[in-house]
């Protein structure tokens, strides 16, 4: 005689879906925060003096801003300050009410 099959009754249970957070949902807030992060560091740099002997001049001031937004998306790829794991998961819950 055979042994009857045994099933687990977790193989029966309905499995919930994976949560799935697209690359293009991550890189908008990683983007948001990288703006977020870029606007705070702004108010450090208004003061400094871009004269010599160890500014740059006028061609720092003019690049300052693209410097800053640079800083700003460097402190969002290294991990940030958590603004963006906030966005992601309030985007998703925007998505979930409409689905």
């Amino acid at each position: 005689m055979s042994d009857p099959v045994v099933v687990s009754p977790d193989l029966l249970r309905s499995a919930a879906p994976p949560r799935v957070v697209p690359d293009r949902m991550q890189e908008t807030a990683q983007a948001f925060e990288a703006s977020f992060v870029a606007q705070m560091l702004r108010p450090m740099f208004q003061g400094l003096s871009t004269e010599a002997p160890f500014g740059g001049g006028e061609a720092e001031a003019t690049w300052r801003g693209f410097l800053i937004d640079e800083m700003g998306k460097q402190v969002a790829r290294a991990g940030g300050i958590g603004l963006a794991d906030h966005v992601m998961a309030q985007m998703i819950r925007m998505q979930e009410m409409q689905a």
